[in-house]
């Protein structure tokens, strides 16, 4: 994720992705089997430590398949969406997460289940005890007008209705806000999007467009995205858009869609995407999706954020920059492929994704990352990026605050001082190649580098992760 660039020293991130005010308490209930029923109530929550009412316990999603029918004008949306998940325990009830919007009716495997509504939680009742181990089908009938919603720190996510459709964006919790699911990034899954339209808009999804098809007046995308996705980086942007299709040089299918208002500013920065995906292929290992791309749309004042890593396709919230891109690519390895257990390991996302800038800047003849780690470390205008440790953000709104792009970065300058550039670089192209479509928390990342190398990095990673205030440099 992308913000506000700020000053030239500071790439300030504006963006900060909380869910406790603006998202209702979690309906939670017992996992004890009462008497004379099978089969556990799965849990409201995973446990995530800033996040607790996110995501669900009891199953694991391996498919969602989204039919979408957007009506612009009335802002209206009429959705079905079909879960394949399997059972990680006999279920009686589980529940998904789903804010807003009117539910008509749950089948689980093909028959009538019951259902309630608390808050954000959708609770269904299968005829049938689930059992464990086995796949089952969730059928969900919906419709209403989706409504965005607001992180602690004011900034706005998910359905985000613009003049000529929506910009959908969903870190941490806005996907569900239009469509139901377990809404947490250690539950990836596949997806296909059916998104109804009418005829002269574009709704543009994850993954490779499967075909396009216009009747009576209204035009159906039919989108497949077959690498496992966290359901916050999904999207079912709508718009009028300007569409270009091509392949880079290696063979890899981009899809780029662009508000014809961010045209001429985006369309020198979106010249290089080839250029930084093979760069960026270079660092990191190979590209690690089947196509890639960009929606550029115009958005309403009220978003004040600059861009989110969507899989496949960043979103940017107007014409981007060339070292926007830069970040938000780079995320399609690091927070995309390789994806957070929890959101308190978002660092792991943006401190790679802010490096990655930095080695960009270098490239085009600008500071070295060493210099940028100087700068900001003998900055005193500014003493946000000491706040709090990016290991321990502490606060749901803190989750993706200065520290955890700028201490993040500074901390794997750090590391390559440490362990050398050879061993630093293999690092690079190591790290996603083993976590590869998985999750990863900060252990495996420490693990991972204390595996390459003969130093001892505990003190190293103790410092710049886990302790306040401004880390002490050592010779």
């Amino acid at each position: 994720m992308s913000a506000d660039p700020g000053s030239a020293v500071n790439r300030r991130p504006l963006r900060s992705c909380g869910a406790t005010a603006a998202l209702s308490v979690a309906l939670l209930l017992s996992s004890c089997t009462s008497s004379g029923v099978r089969g556990a109530a799965g849990s409201g929550g995973v446990g995530d430590p800033l996040f607790p009412s996110l995501g669900n316990g009891g199953y694991q999603v391996r498919h969602y398949g989204l039919d979408l029918g957007y009506d612009i004008k009335k802002r209206h949306l009429d959705a079905t969406a079909d879960l394949t998940a399997e059972a990680r325990t006999d279920l009686r009830s589980f529940q998904l997460d789903l804010q807003g919007l009117r539910v008509t009716g749950v089948q689980v495997d093909g028959e009538k289940a019951e259902f309630s509504r608390e808050g954000h939680k959708l609770t269904v009742r299968p005829a049938e005890v689930l059992r464990k181990g086995a796949e089952f089908r969730t059928r969900v009938d919906y419709e209403g007008t989706p409504q965005e919603m607001k992180d602690p720190d004011g900034s706005t996510e998910g359905w985000v209705k613009t003049r000529d459709g929506a910009f959908v964006s969903g870190e941490p919790a806005g996907s569900m806000t239009w469509f139901p699911g377990n809404n947490h990034p250690r539950d990836k899954a596949t997806y296909d999007f059916t998104i109804t339209v009418p005829k002269g808009y574009t709704a543009v999804a994850n993954g490779e467009l499967r075909s396009e098809r216009t009747a009576k007046g209204r035009t159906t995308f039919r989108w497949h995205s077959g690498r496992p996705m966290a359901s916050y980086l999904a999207t079912a942007t709508i718009g009028r858009f300007e569409v270009h299709t091509s392949r880079t040089p290696e063979g890899l299918p981009l899809y780029v869609a662009v508000d014809p208002a961010e045209a001429k500013a985006s369309k020198k920065p979106l010249e290089k995407l080839p250029e930084i995906v093979k760069w960026e292929t270079g660092l990191f290992g190979p590209y690690p999706f089947a196509s890639s791309g960009a929606i550029v749309d115009n958005t309403p004042e009220r978003i004040e954020w600059i861009a989110l890593e969507s899989q496949t396709k960043p979103v940017y919230a107007g014409a981007p920059d060339t070292p926007t891109l830069v970040h938000e690519m780079a995320h399609q390895w690091f927070g995309d492929s390789v994806t957070p257990k929890t959101w308190a390991d978002a660092w792991l996302n943006e401190s790679f994704a802010t490096y990655a800038e930095w080695l960009w800047e270098e490239r085009e003849g600008g500071k070295t990352p060493q210099e940028q780690f100087d700068a900001l470390y003998e900055d005193t205008t500014d003493l946000k990026r000491w706040a709090f440790p990016p290991g321990k953000p502490g606060k749901a709104k803190n989750v993706t605050g200065i520290p955890v792009y700028e201490r993040g970065a500074m901390l794997l300058q750090e590391l390559r001082n440490a362990v050398g550039d050879k061993t630093f670089f293999t690092i690079l192209r190591e790290w996603p190649a083993e976590y590869r479509y998985r999750n990863a928390d900060a252990q495996d990342f420490i693990d991972f580098c204390q595996e390459r190398t003969d130093e001892d990095l505990e003190p190293l990673f103790e410092k710049w992760l886990y302790e306040k205030g401004k880390p002490e440099l050592t010779d």
